[in-house]
């Protein structure tokens, strides 16, 4: 479990890096279609293309931009396998300013798949921490 707890890490770390360029086509490519996203709230939304994955997150990452947020972290990786291909992951992720405050922070789990090219998530959920989160 060692082995697969540091490739899940490491497929995090780039994701890091990749949210670090603010690009959604970038972010997208450790996704695959389709994807799944389920809100704190529970609503749904499917993408079923790559070009509708880095939409979605160039659209995210514009509105974490605004608010000036200039990176992201995350803490408190915990993964379960899910057979020989697949894993649940899920981490706290906080983002920050230029000056490496947080300035939002959330807890979301993620399914990936593993194929011949990699890691690949098709579904995220945000976890909600109380009944009006959205």
């Amino acid at each position: 479990m060692d082995a697969l707890q540091d490739e899940i890490r490491r497929f995090f770390e780039n994701f890091v890096a990749a949210f670090a360029e603010f690009d959604g086509a970038l972010i997208a490519r450790r996704y695959g279609a389709p994807y799944l996203a389920l809100n704190a709230a529970g609503e749904p939304r499917l993408f079923t293309t790559a070009t509708d994955i880095g939409d979605y997150f160039q659209g995210i990452v514009d509105d974490y931009f605004a608010q000036g947020c200039r990176s992201c972290r995350f803490h408190s990786l915990e993964i379960t396998p899910l057979g020989c291909a697949a894993v649940l992951a899920s981490l706290s992720w906080e983002l920050l300013d230029g000056g490496g405050e947080v300035i939002g922070a959330w807890r979301e789990s993620y399914n990936l798949a593993r194929s011949s090219a990699g890691w690949c998530i098709h579904v995220s959920t945000d976890h909600a921490t109380s009944g009006v989160d959205t």
